[in-house]
């Protein structure tokens, strides 16, 4: 190949194109199969973990309720692209406000969530006067699986900055949710100039083992130390399991839907099981069960970030969440903006309570 012809392809990787989802209606026909076969674990005494009845119950609403292609027709319904960035498939949803001074907002999804975390969240976002960029993290949904496995929080978020520019975005801010909620700061580190704001779900900020830091906790610091602790005790397999042992695993994701229902529905357990079963159709739909739980292992070998972040940023988090402890989080975040606690339910706020985080994320934006 030519130097000539080289560039010319490199330079089409980097080409924005207009895209649709298109399921094979073989690779349905092969999931209604596979469901309809399903053999079921024995149910444990005990009850660690997720119960046969609640595998049972989504793989029913799956079977029976559950409409892959109205769900297709409706997301098809939003503009979507894809690029290329750093050598691997980047989809989006792109919703312009019209306003030509418009913010652009890149909102991220975590694991075991999927852009259904914040696909509702578009239009009002719009009609605000927010430009929306709603991206699948390589490895995850309609990005497809990565070609390697180093894809974790950093590189990620240098993957959005080069996204961001390359659809023109002078000013924007980062949203996150779950890993998101990793990812968007970072995003805001890596392009200050730009990023006139970062919104999250969740502050990742834990005690660094210097006992200083331990001195005259509060007792709303020291019951979320201990909330903290016991989740890591009690749901925090699933965290070893990907960072040690990811492709383990990822066996019996790719083979089986309701295994990937289990796995995956750990963590949405009580939602709608419509939001449950429709992140893990996608998941198994885009053959990502695998390269998605990456994720964990790869951000796990990133180098620790020097400094704290300095963007503006706001923290809107569910007394039913994991609560985020404010002395750690100004550690590594040297500009936090706004602190709010909501009494709303669970993890996935923009869809668990949409009035009060599309509230929350308007307000900090139009403050700044």
């Amino acid at each position: 190949m030519s130097a000539t012809t080289g560039l010319a392809a490199a330079a089409d990787l980097e080409t924005v194109r207009p895209t649709t989802i298109q399921v094979p209606e073989a690779d349905l026909t092969d999931l209604r199969d596979r469901l309809t076969r399903t053999r079921f674990a024995d149910p444990a005494p005990d009850g660690h973990g997720v119960a046969v009845d609640e595998v049972r119950g989504w793989l029913e609403h799956w079977q029976h309720r559950f409409d892959w292609r109205a769900l297709e027709a409706r997301l098809n319904a939003i503009p979507q692209f894809e690029t290329h960035v750093d050598g691997q498939k980047v989809h989006f949803f792109h919703v312009r406000s019209g306003r030509p001074d418009a913010v652009g907002l890149i909102l991220t999804h975590g694991w075991p969530g999927t852009i259904l975390e914040h696909v509702e969240a578009i239009e009002p976002l719009v009609a605000a006067g927010y430009d929306v960029v709603l991206p699948s993290v390589p490895g995850f949904g309609f990005s497809g699986p990565t070609d390697d496995g180093g894809w974790g929080t950093q590189r990620v978020a240098r993957a959005w900055v080069t996204l961001m520019r390359r659809l023109g975005y002078e000013r924007y801010g980062a949203v996150g949710n779950d890993g998101g909620s990793m990812i968007s700061p970072e995003v805001g580190r890596l392009d200050p100039e730009r990023v006139v704001g970062v919104h999250v779900t969740q502050l990742f900020s834990f005690p660094s083992g210097d006992p200083a830091e331990m001195e005259g906790l509060t007792e709303d610091e020291q019951a979320a130390l201990a909330h903290l602790t016991w989740f890591w005790e009690n749901m925090g397999a699933f965290n070893t399991l990907h960072v040690q042992a990811p492709q383990t695993l990822a066996h019996a994701l790719a083979d089986s839907p309701a295994g990937l229902l289990g796995w995956n529905g750990q963590l949405m357990r009580g939602l709608d099981p419509d939001f449950v079963v429709g992140n893990v159709a996608i998941s198994w739909l885009t053959r990502t069960g695998g390269s998605s739980i990456r994720f964990y292992r790869a951000s796990a070998a990133e180098p620790a970030p020097v400094g704290p972040t300095t963007v503006p940023t706001a923290l809107c988090e569910s007394t039913h969440d994991f609560r985020s402890i404010r002395r750690f989080a100004e550690r590594d975040h040297a500009n936090i903006v706004r602190w709010r606690t909501y009494d709303t339910p669970g993890h996935y706020a923009s869809v668990q309570a949409p009035d009060v985080w599309l509230r929350d994320v308007t307000e900090f934006f139009g403050s700044l």
